[in-house]
Formats: C-alpha cells, sequence, structure tokens
C-alpha cells in the first residue's frame, strides 16, 4: 500500500510540473518584463523597411471600395465648398459602393480604372476622391498619403514619435508585437496609432494610424498579408473612419477597400546596367489608364455579382428603402415652413452658383470648366502688390487619334495699381506622340517704360536713384505670339515662331503735322505707339525625361536632371509695320531635387541681355518679369522676387540672377508647439540678382504652408545695405 502511494506521489508530481512547463512554452512572455524593448523592435523593422518598400516591382489587384456617409451638421455654406459632392435637399446618409482594377508599378505609381458603381450618390466626385489615397499605402515608406505624412517606419521617425510596446501575443506559432506610437510635436504632419509586428521576419501585420489631414480627421486600419503569403507585404483589407469639417459642416464617412490580387511580381535581383533610351519609357506602369475597354455597371444585378464582401443586413435595408421611395410615385417636395427658409434656401442656390466651380460635359469629347465667379481661394495679397484676384475658364476637346485642343482664357485686376489683365491661351497637340503643338497667346501685360529712361538711369548715382522721383511716361503693353512646339527627342524640345508686341503711350502726346514732317526723327521720340514683330526661338532640354505614352499621346513625367532652356527673339523694324529693332536672349536652368521625407532643395539661375538696339524699344524679359496676378505655393517654386520694385525688371538691357529654396515639413515650427497643427510645410528662400545699380541685390524669406492659406515673410538688402520688409499671402484651400 505504501509503494503504491509513492508511485502515485511521483505521476502527481509529473503530471504537476508537465502542466507548469508546458504553460511557460504556450504563454506569451509577460508584458511588465517583454523579452524585447519596443525601440529594439521598430530599430529591426527600420533597417528592413528599405528592402520590404521596394520588394514588390508591380502588382494586378481588383479592389472594392464601399463607403457610408452621414451628414451631421449642414448649412447653407456647404455649397460653398467646390470639393464636396452636391447633397440631396432632406437627406443625410448616403451609400456608395465602386469596383474597379489597381495597377502599381514601382517606385508608387498607382493607376486605378474605375469599372463599375453603385449607390445613392448621384455624382460623387468630393470626399471620395480624397479617401483613395489612404487605399494607396506603402507602410514601409517613409512618408505616407502621397507625402502628407511622416511615417512611424522612416528611418528617423524616433525624432518625431515616441514608441511603446501594448502587448504581445502568439499568432499562428509567431511572436506578434502591438507597439503604439504618439507624435512629439502636434502637427498635421504626424499621427497616433499602432503596429503589429510580426517576430522573426520584423514585418508588419496591421498599421492603424489616425490625426488629421486639411480638413478631415481620419482613423485608417490596414491588414496586410500573412507571413509567408504572396501577399504579406502588400495591404489585404483597409477600414477608414473619415470626419469632414468644414465651414460648420460636419460629415462622417465610413469606408472600406478589399483586394483581390491577380499578379504579385517581385524585384528581380539583377546586375545594375547602363540606361537604355528606352528605360524612361514608363507606359507599361500605366497600362489601365491607356485602357480603353473598361465599362461601367450601375444596376443591382450586375454590381450583386461583383461585390466580394455581402452587404450588411442594415445596408441591404437602406438600399431597399431608398430604391423604393425613388421608384414609388414622385413625392411632393416639403414645403418650406418660413419666410426665412425660403431666404436661405435662394441664398444657397445663388451661391452655389457664384462660389462653386462648374463643369459642363458638351459631348464628342468637349468640356469646359469655370472657375468661381466670387471665390476667395483666388485672391492674394503682396505687401509690394496689394490684392490680386483672376478668374479662369478652361475649354478642352478631345479629337480622333489623340490630338488635342485646349482654349484656356483668364483675367485679373491688381487694385493696388488698378491695373485689368486679361490673356487667351490656345494650344493644338496635332502630333501628340512628338508632343507636336501649335500655341497661340493674346494678352496684355504689366504697363512698361521705354528705352529712353534707361540713360537718365545709368547716369544717376546709386545713392540718389529713386523712382518715385522719376517721370515715366508708361505704355500699355499688348503682345501676341504664334509658336510651333516639336519634342525632336525625348526631353529636347524646340519651340519656333512669330512674337509680336504693341505698346500704346498712356497719356498721348501728339506733334503737329507741320513739326512731324519737317522733323521725323521727333516722331521716334514722341510717337504715341510702338510696334515690334519679329522671330522667336526657344529651345529646351532635360536629360533623362522619364515618360509614358497615354494612348499616342506623350505625357513627360520627372527627371532626376536640370532642365536647360534658352529664348531667343529678334524684332525687325519695317516688316508687317515693326517701328523698332531689337535682339533679346535669356539663358536658364532649373531643378528641384528631393532629400526624402518630404524634404527638397530647389535652384534656379539664368542671365538675359538685350542687344542690337535701334532707336527706342522696350526692356521685357521672358523670365524675368513680375507677375501681379494671385502665384501659389508652387507657382515657379520660389524662383521670384517678391520684394522688387516692378519697375526695376525694366531698368536694364541685362540681368543675372539665382535662388534657391529649402522645403521641409519641420524647421522653425515644431520650436512652438502649441501653433505647428496647422503647417504642412516650411520654406527657406535666398533670391540673388545683380543688374547695374543692383550690385546685388539679395531677399531672404521664410514661408509656411498650410491647407489654407500659404504665407510668407520676407526681407531684402541692396548693395549691402537693408532695403524693404514684406509679406505674401495667398489663399490654398482645395487647390493642394
Amino acid at each position: 500500500m505504501k509503494q503504491r502511494l509513492i508511485y502515485v506521489w511521483f505521476l502527481l508530481v509529473f503530471l504537476f510540473s508537465t502542466a507548469v512547463w508546458g504553460n511557460e512554452e504556450t504563454t506569451p512572455p509577460s508584458l511588465s518584463n517583454p523579452p524585447v524593448s519596443a525601440d529594439s523592435v521598430l530599430n529591426k523593422v527600420m533597417q528592413l523597411a528599405p528592402l520590404y518598400e521596394t520588394l514588390i516591382d508591380e502588382y494586378r489587384t481588383d479592389i472594392y471600395l464601399k463607403g457610408r456617409i452621414y451628414i451631421r451638421k449642414r448649412n447653407f455654406l456647404m455649397r460653398f465648398a467646390p470639393s464636396f459632392f452636391k447633397a440631396k435637399r432632406g437627406v443625410r446618409e448616403y451609400l456608395t459602393e465602386s469596383y474597379g482594377e489597381l495597377h502599381y508599378t514601382a517606385p508608387n505609381i498607382y493607376d486605378q480604372k474605375l469599372k463599375a458603381t453603385y449607390g445613392t450618390i448621384d455624382k460623387f466626385e468630393g470626399i471620395g476622391v480624397d479617401v483613395l489615397d489612404f487605399f494607396h499605402v506603402n507602410i514601409y515608406s517613409t512618408s505616407l498619403l502621397t507625402s502628407k505624412l511622416v511615417s512611424p517606419l522612416s528611418s528617423n521617425a524616433h525624432n518625431y514619435y515616441t514608441f511603446s510596446i501594448d502587448s504581445l501575443e502568439y499568432v499562428d506559432n509567431s511572436l506578434v508585437y502591438r507597439i503604439s506610437f504618439t507624435p512629439k510635436n502636434k502637427s498635421y504632419q504626424l499621427v497616433k496609432g499602432h503596429l503589429l509586428v510580426s517576430e522573426g521576419v520584423w514585418s508588419v501585420r496591421e498599421m492603424q494610424f489616425s490625426g488629421r489631414s486639411e480638413y478631415l480627421y481620419f482613423d485608417n486600419k490596414i491588414r496586410m498579408g500573412g507571413v509567408g503569403q504572396q501577399d504579406e507585404f502588400l495591404p489585404v483589407h483597409y477600414a477608414l473612419n473619415a470626419t469632414f469639417r468644414l465651414l460648420g459642416n460636419v460629415v462622417d464617412g465610413n469606408f472600406m477597400a478589399a483586394f483581390d490580387y491577380k499578379s504579385i511580381k517581385l524585384k528581380k535581383k539583377e546586375p545594375k546596367v547602363k540606361k537604355k533610351k528606352t528605360d524612361y519609357d514608363l507606359t507599361e506602369s500605366f497600362t489601365l489608364q491607356c485602357d480603353t475597354s473598361t465599362y461601367l455597371k450601375t444596376d443591382s444585378a450586375a454590381f450583386s455579382a461583383l461585390r466580394p464582401i455581402p452587404l450588411t443586413v442594415s445596408e441591404e435595408r437602406f438600399y431597399y428603402d431608398y430604391f423604393s421611395e425613388r421608384d414609388s410615385a414622385s413625392t411632393p417636395k416639403p414645403r418650406l415652413k418660413s419666410t426665412t427658409q425660403l431666404f436661405w434656401a435662394e441664398v444657397g442656390d445663388v451661391g452655389e452658383a457664384l462660389v462653386r466651380r462648374h463643369t459642363f460635359d458638351l459631348g464628342e469629347g468637349q468640356r469646359v470648366r469655370f472657375s468661381p465667379i466670387l471665390n476667395p481661394f483666388l485672391l492674394s495679397y503682396s505687401g509690394k502688390d496689394g490684392f490680386s484676384y483672376r478668374y479662369d475658364i478652361r475649354y478642352n476637346r478631345l479629337f480622333k487619334g489623340d490630338k488635342y485642343l485646349q482654349l484656356a482664357p483668364r483675367i485679373g485686376y491688381n487694385f493696388k495699381h488698378k491695373e485689368f489683365y486679361w490673356r487667351i491661351h490656345g494650344d493644338y497637340d496635332y502630333w501628340p506622340a512628338k508632343r507636336a503643338s501649335l500655341h497661340v497667346r493674346v494678352g496684355n501685360g504689366n504697363r512698361i517704360y521705354s528705352s529712353d529712361v534707361l540713360d537718365d538711369i545709368k547716369e544717376m548715382p546709386d545713392s540718389i536713384l529713386n523712382f518715385d522721383n522719376m517721370q515715366l511716361d508708361y505704355f500699355r503693353n499688348m503682345s501676341a505670339e504664334v509658336i510651333h512646339r516639336l519634342e525632336v527627342f525625348n526631353g529636347f524640345t524646340v519651340n519656333v515662331g512669330l512674337s509680336m508686341h504693341r505698346r500704346s503711350a498712356v497719356k498721348k502726346n501728339d506733334p503737329p503735322a507741320d513739326i512731324a514732317e519737317e522733323t521725323p526723327e521727333l516722331l521716334e521720340k514722341i510717337r504715341s505707339h510702338y510696334t515690334s514683330i519679329g522671330p522667336r526661338i526657344g529651345l529646351s532640354w532635360t536629360p533623362g525625361q522619364y515618360y509614358y505614352l497615354n494612348g499616342k499621346r506623350k505625357i513627360n513625367l520627372y527627371s532626376k536632371w536640370p532642365t536647360f532652356s534658352t529664348d531667343w527673339e529678334r524684332a525687325i523694324k519695317g516688316i508687317m509695320g515693326s517701328t523698332t529693332k531689337y535682339e533679346r536672349l535669356e539663358v536658364d536652368v532649373q531643378q528641384k531635387i528631393p532629400l526624402g521625407l518630404m524634404r527638397s532643395l530647389y535652384y534656379r539661375a539664368g542671365c538675359g541681355t538685350f542687344t542690337d538696339q535701334e532707336q527706342l524699344y522696350f526692356v521685357d524679359f521672358v523670365n524675368f518679369a513680375k507677375n501681379n496676378l494671385p502665384t501659389g505655393w508652387n507657382d515657379e517654386i520660389g524662383g521670384v522676387f517678391q520684394l522688387l520694385d516692378r519697375r526695376w525688371y525694366n531698368s536694364s538691357r541685362k540681368y543675372m540672377r539665382g535662388h534657391i529654396t529649402y522645403e521641409a515639413p519641420f524647421l522653425i515650427m515644431p520650436r512652438l508647439r502649441k501653433y505647428t497643427r496647422n503647417i504642412l510645410n516650411e520654406r527657406l528662400y535666398l533670391g540673388v540678382l545683380t543688374m547695374p545699380h543692383l550690385n546685388p541685390y539679395i531677399e531672404v524669406g521664410y514661408g509656411i504652408g498650410t491647407h489654407v492659406f500659404d504665407f510668407g515673410a520676407f526681407a531684402s538688402c541692396i548693395n549691402g545695405k537693408f532695403s524693404d520688409v514684406g509679406v505674401k499671402f495667398t489663399f490654398e484651400l482645395f487647390n493642394r
């Protein structure tokens, strides 16, 4: 009996020890004492992120998108938002679905082709377009949402985020770390959320990030493929919750996207070879965009066959109620209960006509687009030139063979100078494969003074030169040009045409007829208008120009090299009424260099001269000119002088100038944490100009870009002495 008890005791000890050790083997490490730190895990992921980011060379997938939208708050100002869809009166909830194909080609080329749509929104063109960026995310990239957000997996993410391990768990016998990240500073370009990271391969199973981008508050969750699967490094499911807040309107949206990959090509490890010319052709990356065999289905039965995920019970009920009401007898519109409601309804309709951008499809490949008539986002302010406003119209027509016609009238007004500007641009691309086109431009420019002032300026010492003390006879500036453009070979373009200018005196001083006949040389000095006509030739070369073919149309994309250009014009006296003679020559080089993590360096340099001039003429350069109409953040990318008096642009027969602009998301404002959330970009400007009496002119500046407006502060000095300070302000909402 005693011996049996001993056997039973040993058996119990064995079973207990087996259970204890077995539990220790299958229980994940304690969160209070994790095997590694969050920084250690993140460092391993960051080391592999550049490899995982470029591991996929190409893929094709079917993509299904579904969105449910609910309008929580709405007022008549919603009509003023040009990027929002037109909501129906009295309807607060909408459901929309789409099905299509997505083709990805490294690096970061997403081409999505819509094949079918279904839902309760008649024309969905606003918030649905904005959320597409949330479904084109490479989580291993240094930035998210097309360089709008700093990724927590970027190499220097520790400078912007704080990381911690929240939990540990086993998934398919693999240890998974749940790591949360929070931004160190408040900024629209930083997000908070979590990562699920698999130990061993150190790849991401899930990423969730939330924040604010422009007028959207978002929370996006991305689920990746399984470890060892073909889609391990690709997203398979998105879940996005977004809230649109603008002008007192609040709209909630819940979106999801599901992917069904048809083909995935990994990057081949091949020895580097010297690039051939054909390597710049990226047409294969845009095959869906070139595909004309797409189709559109909107009926319920057809879309049900495409839908990969069944509708929920509430969604089915929502569709049933919506289509039952629509198909029933027309319901009379609800009566407005008061005069106030009637007034605001009418104001809303008028407001929509005045402040919304309107696009009309005229059929047969024709489309015309009108800017809003009253739109503060087309208004700008500069301390030197005051307020300016512009209005644009654009007409497009596509012909057989991808031939293309575009007409773009523009009008504008500068309130400080009290000058009205207008121009009409026309382009007809008749040989799209060679970028061959006929270009016509007619319009007016800034008022200008004649070259006889240059001699007076030349004799003045720098210390007493003051335009305000000079009597300048101004002329209205009308110009027209007809240019033929042809890309002779990839990246090299030749422009040949005819340039015409007519300058009319603002104050006419016609001489008596007898004096004009006796002294014809006097007529040259006091005539009321001057005309110049002659040939114009321009050459532009961008080495290593990447492009793709959209049908027969060649579309240039980008290059790793600068663009070199030269522009020559010769006015010939006596032809077609030309009254003057001169020769103008300008050369220019510019390039934008990406530096990673939304940082870039832009430089531009150029020079110009007028030669072989005879009697009266007008100094009017092309590259070195003043624009008094609204110019936003990306217009010439800082290659202008903001504080230079516009009279200097016509004061010398020659010039040399250079610009350097550095752009980054975090420069100065992170030091002022309370105010950094609204800042999307910061810029440092440096511009240098040399010409007679300006040896040199130096302008420095600092600018910030937000989702609503752009602001810049500038300071200048002339010949080593402080000259002026000023600011520039432009609206950018809906223009980025």
